[in-house]
């Protein structure tokens, strides 16, 4: 199964709702972070898309969580 650049802006933008950022600083939380690096890796390497197999279980599960948020 792939993951679109869309999807995963989708995702991030889920996760900075259920996780907002903190701190005078605003630091991102950790579940924004783990999608951050891949976006930003996926538009260095010019990607519109990867397979999900090729993320960590942990991003896995972030992207499986928000895919199930949506599907409610």
């Amino acid at each position: 199964m792939e993951l679109t650049l869309t999807e995963l802006e989708q995702a991030i933008n889920h996760w900075r709702q259920q996780r907002p950022s903190t701190g005078e600083e605003h630091a991102l939380s950790a579940e924004v972070n783990t999608l951050a690096k891949i976006y930003a890796l996926m538009i260095f390497h010019h990607r519109s898309s990867l397979p999900l197999n090729e993320l960590k279980e942990e991003t896995r599960h972030l992207i499986e969580d928000w895919r199930n948020g949506v599907s409610r």
